[in-house]
């Protein structure tokens, strides 16, 4: 699983034959320049699962409800879910644990298939004191667990654990019976999915959980240059770009 937010991430990721896209609402501190994904807004969330959804046929894509959208109850989820499955959606996402199952039941219960995400919650960020790992003390880590169980309850079809020890990954994939998807959660979860540019080392981020497969930054920083030394010393375009 990676995340995608445009045709072309999401074509070369098809060709990979990689199986599920995640249009995260990390689009907005990804793309948009934002300095966290609360800022991402439900209509950013519906262009960009739309050219991702328009892009491939399939992987499976998985988009994120944005913060704001659900938190308010099943109505608001309902509603906001129906939107993002009109833009091309096939599963949505949406962060917490008991607290939002009755949204996650909603969605469920109207055909809408949920991913569900604990363990570190983006949209959180600000009363979790920042990116922290979670579920280190044990009260933590069966909350996490109490968590899962409540979701899977509810009809989650897979859950997210992201930025939680390997050791509690490790037990919340064998205690339930949906796939766990980990980010920072260890070797052991059913699946893994990593911010696209974080993979292919163009974000520049590196996180320990981050393993960078290329040097896609340094790469277009050089075919940047390479491109302005040419157009400075009028050897691009040549004679073989151009028209008679």
């Amino acid at each position: 699983m990676l995340t995608s937010y445009d045709q072309f991430s999401a074509q070369v990721f098809e060709a990979a034959g990689i199986e599920v896209l995640l249009v995260g609402d990390s689009v907005g501190s990804t793309v948009l320049g934002h300095a966290s994904t609360t800022a991402t807004t439900h209509q950013d969330m519906l262009t960009f699962t739309g050219a991702v959804a328009r892009s491939v046929r399939r992987p499976l894509v998985v988009a994120d409800l944005a913060f704001g959208t659900y938190e308010t109850g099943p109505v608001d989820a309902l509603r906001h879910g129906v939107e993002l499955v009109r833009a091309g959606a096939e599963v949505v996402k949406l962060e917490g644990g008991a607290e939002i199952a009755p949204q996650v039941r909603a969605l469920v219960d109207a055909g809408i298939p949920v991913f569900g995400h604990l363990g570190f919650t983006p949209q959180s960020v600000n009363s979790l004191s920042g990116h922290r790992v979670q579920g280190r003390d044990d009260a933590g880590a069966e909350k996490l667990l109490a968590d899962a169980l409540a979701l899977e309850e509810a009809g989650a079809s897979a859950i997210v654990l992201e930025l939680v020890p390997a050791a509690v990954a490790a037990r919340v994939t064998e205690k339930v019976g949906v796939p766990t998807i980990g980010i920072g959660a260890g070797p052991d979860c059913d699946g893994q999915v990593l911010v696209w540019q974080d993979m292919a080392g163009l974000s520049g981020f590196h996180g320990r959980f981050v393993k960078a497969f290329a040097d896609l930054r340094g790469q277009l920083e050089q075919a940047a240059q390479q491109y302005r030394t040419e157009v400075r010393e009028r050897s691009y375009p040549g004679a073989e770009h151009s028209f008679e």
